[in-house]
This record gives C-alpha cells, sequence and structure tokens, in this order.
C-alpha cells in the first residue's frame, strides 16, 4: 500500500477497492438527505452541467465517518503520515449529458481565512465570502488530493486527463505546454476507488459522451503552518489513526 514514490515520480496515484458498495451507497444517501433539504446554500452550485458542493466536510460532516474508513485511514498515514489535516473539500457530481469540460490548469490556490500582504502570497480572489490565494510553490509541494469516486469514472464520462510527472515543472504557464510532447494519461477509476494526486501536476476533463453520472469527493491536504496570521479557512483535523 506504499504508493508514494509514484506519486512523487509521475504526480498521482490511483487505488481501486478502497470503499464497499455498501460504505459508497451510505456516503450517497448522507449526501442526498442534504441536498433534498437545500434551499439557498451559497456553497452550492447547481447548472446544468454540474452540480458542486464546496466545504463538503463542513456542509455534510455525516459523511466523514465512512470517507475516513479503516482503508483510506491507512492509505494516508503509510504513504503520508499522521500530521496532515483538510484545508478543502467540494463536491462534484456531472451528470449524464454534460458538455461541460476543463482545460489544462494547475490546483495554485487555497482557501484561507483573510486577505494579508505576505511576501510571495499572491493572485488573490475572493467567491462566495472565501478568500483564495496563490502561496509559495513550497507550500503546495507538500500538498497532496485524495478524489473518491462514487461512480465508475472512464474517459467517456470525464475521467480526468493528466500529463505525467508535470508536476515536476514548478508552477508553469498552461500556454508554455506543449501537449504533443507530454506523456498523457486518462485516469480511470472504478467505483469505490480513490485517486491521489499533487496540485501542480496539470490535469483537466473533458465532456461527458456516453450518458453516464459522473459523481467524485475531491479533499485537499497540509501539514503545512501559514505564516503570520494567515489560517487556512476550511481546516479540520481528523484522526488518521
Amino acid at each position: 500500500m506504499n504508493y508514494l514514490n509514484e506519486i512523487n515520480s509521475e504526480g498521482f496515484a490511483i487505488i481501486n477497492e478502497v470503499y464497499s458498495e455498501n460504505e459508497i451507497n451510505t456516503i450517497i444517501s448522507e449526501i442526498e438527505k442534504v441536498i433534498e433539504n437545500e434551499t439557498a446554500n451559497s456553497t452550492f452550485r447547481k447548472s446544468e452541467d454540474l452540480f458542486a458542493i464546496r466545504q463538503f466536510h463542513k456542509e455534510i460532516p455525516e459523511t466523514l465517518g465512512f470517507i475516513f474508513n479503516q482503508k483510506l485511514r491507512e492509505i494516508i498515514k503509510l504513504n503520508f503520515g499522521e500530521n496532515y489535516f483538510i484545508t478543502k473539500s467540494i463536491y462534484f457530481d456531472k451528470p449524464e449529458k454534460s458538455n461541460w469540460f476543463v482545460g489544462y490548469h494547475q490546483d495554485l490556490t487555497i482557501s484561507v481565512n483573510q486577505k494579508v500582504e505576505i511576501e510571495n502570497y499572491e493572485n488573490w480572489t475572493t467567491k462566495q465570502n472565501q478568500f483564495a490565494v496563490q502561496p509559495p510553490k513550497e507550500i503546495l509541494d507538500q500538498n497532496f488530493t485524495i478524489r473518491i469516486h462514487i461512480d465508475k469514472t472512464t474517459k467517456e464520462n470525464g475521467a480526468l486527463k493528466v500529463l505525467n510527472k508535470s508536476h515536476k515543472k514548478g508552477i508553469f504557464r498552461t500556454e508554455n505546454i506543449e501537449i504533443e510532447k507530454e506523456i498523457e494519461t486518462f485516469c480511470e477509476v472504478e467505483k469505490g476507488g480513490i485517486m491521489i494526486m499533487k496540485p501542480l501536476l496539470f490535469h483537466a476533463s473533458n465532456k461527458t459522451t456516453n450518458n453516464e453520472r459522473r459523481r467524485v469527493i475531491h479533499i485537499e491536504f497540509s501539514n503545512q503552518k501559514l505564516p503570520n496570521e494567515l489560517e487556512w479557512s476550511e481546516k479540520t483535523n481528523y484522526n488518521f489513526n
């Protein structure tokens, strides 16, 4: 269960059979209960092509006991250690006929509690009363993301495609990438599987072409302390033992 060499080398790893059918169904049930009762929550985004819940771990904390099952806790502990915490989470539901797609990009921003002028913290934005900033590369290098696949994800229903080893470029402008010279991989993941990736790995997602739904829970982790009075706005500690 040691995937760290692969993650550090390629920028990602795919691990199937992390969740049982029953665990996935329970997570889905908890999500649907909240969605059914939702009225005008600012962290919910709904369109014909995408439904998303930001700050997912805070909006639906009932799922966390099932998400952090024994297998996931062991994977995190073995590959990253015990001092990581949640910094951001989003639930994505890409409907069967979705035309939603995302071009190649890196995940360069973190969610923080306030705007503070600090050297090497730049490109500040605010969305739904949430501050985001691009931190120094050293912060991003230590972070990782886990994507939990509630549905079987294939090339035809929007599986991430990545450029292998592209995280080693550092913070890099998308327009400077010569895609034809890169190794591109479609990250197909079974229902109940996960994908672990580095934030600086270039990744994208195509439109759905097979009329199959794609639901993913995206959770970001860090073990870094931010400078001065800056704090991770969504920071949540979880016992990985």
